[in-house]
């Protein structure tokens, strides 16, 4: 596998999101699972990111008599799949060297080639852009962090260890906080001076999520609530044409000087042996980057040609310089620093230097929950809790996280906490959840209610990224979601708390559905993987 130099991802749906099923597309609750898909002649897993490329995927098949398959998962499972050497897919496609670097431990990757490319920049309304005098000028981290303080920016960003763009962007703030180095080193991320200001720069970060395309559709939808978000170019060229055919002002892209990364989106071949599978795999990727799919893929706002190239030939409609977008500039990522140095980081900041959680779950412990149901969801929660599993998912808690967990049927029938990441008091939590059992009917709208009260107690709720996680398997006795707006909307918080959903079972989607579109949260499937769905919707939170 080749040495790239950069770090990142891309566009509609997010490193850990989902999508509806095709005939050529799985996607379940644990995505990139192929125990119910149909049978394919090529198989790859990738990166959501590549989802807007599927139909030249498909041509391409429909061409040469294949029928191709792309598995859609998240990096961290791409990841630990790699690491595991549990791949069954003929090939993988990342949206980033650094999870091939972090997982192919058995050397399984081949071939790996860079499909398209797409920088992590920072989106701002061109009129807050215009007063912060960054129009037409080079714009460092700090210079950022300054605006975010002073409360003249409220923007977005995704997880670092949960989406590529919020990793990439977090890589990038350490290499500009550390001086711009060669490459970043372990004693340089040891230093208090660089946690400190890394920690202050995630501390201003407003919204947060595990998608970076569904951090797109959300900053559209809450549009007049924040200035701009954190992202790649490409998404940010998609959000501005949504924008413009709207009428509204668009984003202008800022390309921090001092800690740009970019997505190199390799294609890789999983190497079992097969030379049948092994030649449709280069015909394949030979096809990828041939003249005219790349000019098809920079129509779609993706760069193509070597890292730090300009783009001689660009459609300014798509790199449109009014929107701050520069092709004719030459990119100067930073250098990808050592597995060893990315993973210290990626640890560090889940554990020590990101924005807190505030996290209550709302368990559904009804009696149609007995049985498989109950064990599945007390290991789910055993997988958040355990702080030795949870490390393995980089969704550790920190030192400041806060947990509740409201256990309900048609009643509350218990509500534990516990504070920062202490083992012992997480697996007390554990140990409350697993002494339960299931019956009786479904509320969720009391647990829910009662989820937003024990929110709006806490103190400095700003500091935090609240969230409440609800799982049900089924239909709520009662429909009080009129009650439950109410309740909310009452509260008068100036925080965003989504209500994130997990579906299981027979759960009455429509109800769940009002609830975190009210909240501008999400739903998540945990019919196939209750587990998986857990992992992902903490990924948000």
């Amino acid at each position: 596998m080749k040495w790239i130099w950069a770090i990142a991802a891309a566009v509609t749906i997010g490193a850990l999101g989902g999508c509806a099923p095709t005939q050529t597309t799985q996607q379940n609750g644990d995505p990139g699972s192929t125990d119910t898909a149909p049978a394919a002649d090529f198989t790859i897993l990738s990166g959501s990111e590549n989802k807007p490329l599927e139909p030249i995927i498909q041509k391409y098949a429909q061409d040469h008599h294949l029928t191709v398959r792309m598995n859609y998962s998240g990096s961290v499972d791409i990841m630990q799949k790699l690491e595991s050497n549990t791949i069954t897919d003929n090939a993988v496609w990342t949206a980033n060297s650094l999870w091939n670097t972090l997982g192919d431990k058995h050397k399984l990757v081949k071939h790996s080639e860079s499909i398209m490319r797409t920088p992590v920049v920072f989106g701002v309304k061109k009129s807050v852009a215009a007063k912060l005098g960054w129009v037409g000028k080079p714009v460092t981290v700090e210079q950022i962090l300054n605006a975010a303080e002073a409360g003249k920016l409220r923007y977005m960003m995704t997880s670092a260890t949960q989406s590529n763009s919020g990793a990439s962007a977090y890589i990038g703030y350490l290499y500009a906080f550390s001086g711009k180095p060669e490459v970043l080193t372990m004693a340089q991320l040891q230093k208090p001076e660089l946690q400190s200001k890394i920690k202050r720069i995630l501390s201003t970060v407003n919204r947060s999520a595990g998608s970076s395309g569904w951090l797109k559709d959300l900053f559209l939808s809450k549009y007049d609530s924040y200035d701009g978000m954190v992202n790649y170019e490409s998404v940010i060229i998609d959000a501005d044409r949504e924008l413009v055919a709207s009428g509204k002002e668009p984003l202008y892209v800022i390309y921090p000087v001092d800690g740009l990364t970019i997505a190199d989106s390799p294609l890789g071949y999983i190497d079992k042996g097969d030379a049948a599978k092994e030649k449709q795999f280069l015909d394949l990727q030979q096809y990828l980057l041939s003249p005219p799919i790349q000019q098809q893929l920079l129509a779609q706002g993706r760069r193509v040609g070597l890292v730090g190239m300009s783009l001689t030939n660009a459609d300014a409609s798509v790199f449109n310089p009014d929107w701050g977008i520069d092709a004719k500039r030459v990119l100067s990522p930073i250098r990808y620093p050592s597995a060893e140095v990315l993973r210290a980081a990626l640890n560090l900041y889940q554990s020590a230097l990101r924005k807190p959680s505030l996290t209550v779950y709302c368990l559904d412990f009804s009696g149609s929950m007995q049985g498989n149901g109950e064990e599945e969801l007390k290991s789910a929660m055993r997988l958040l809790l355990d702080q030795q599993q949870a490390k393995q998912q980089l969704l550790q808690a920190s030192p400041q996280d806060k947990t509740t967990v409201i256990a309900f049927s048609d009643h509350i029938l218990g509500e534990w906490s516990a504070s920062g990441n202490d083992p012992d008091a997480l697996s007390a939590l554990d140990a409350k959840i697993n002494a339960l059992n299931a019956e009786g009917g479904t509320d969720i709208y009391h647990p829910a209610m009662r989820a937003f009260d024990i929110i709006k107690a806490q103190p400095n709720l700003e500091q935090n990224f609240p969230a409440v996680i609800l799982m049900t398997d089924g239909q709520s006795n009662t429909n009080l979601f009129g009650q439950f707006t109410q309740h909310v909307d009452t509260m008068g918080l100036k925080t965003d708390v989504p209500v994130f959903a997990i579906l299981f079972g027979e759960a009455d989607k429509s109800q769940l559905q009002q609830m975190t579109d009210h909240t501008s949260g999400k739903i998540f499937d945990g019919s196939k993987n209750l587990a998986g769905a857990f992992r992902e919707v903490k990924g948000y939170n």
